[in-house]
């Protein structure tokens, strides 16, 4: 059997997250693709535990390509899209009624919050993130 090579998650868009102009609000999209990286998360920290959390956000883009309305499930694909020494980027995508809505790239760093410093990431675990391609 073929490993996955992306993460999906189905989401129901709820009514508080629909703005003035019906649509869900752009604020919420960013929720959605953080909640969805949560299987990259257990990838470095098995139990989630915040006190051995060993992620950082270095960067993260967002581009709206079509409505995302209230009523209808939406999907977030989540793949690594980038893996170096200490860094990775994943990249996402939002889709709903067979249209992408929108694609974000968040760059994530390995790292020791005790020392403040980005660490390497071991060579098991980019072998695990090399793995989710997205294809």
């Amino acid at each position: 059997m073929k490993p996955e090579t992306f993460f999906s998650l189905a989401i129901q868009p709820r009514f508080n997250e629909t703005d003035g102009l019906g649509h869900i609000n752009n604020t919420v999209l960013p929720v959605w693709f953080e909640a969805a990286r949560e299987p990259i998360f257990e990838i470095f920290n098995p139990s989630l535990d915040l006190s051995q959390w060993n992620l950082i956000v270095a960067g993260f883009t967002i581009a709206y390509t079509s409505p995302t309305n209230y009523g209808s499930a939406v999907s977030v694909k989540t793949w690594i899209s980038r893996v170096g020494n200490s860094s990775f980027e994943v990249a996402q995508q939002s889709w709903q009624g067979g249209k992408m809505t929108a694609e974000a790239k968040t760059t994530l760093v390995h790292y020791d919050y005790g020392i403040d410093k980005s660490q390497p990431i071991s060579d098991g675990v980019k072998a695990q993130l090399s793995q989710l391609t997205g294809v």
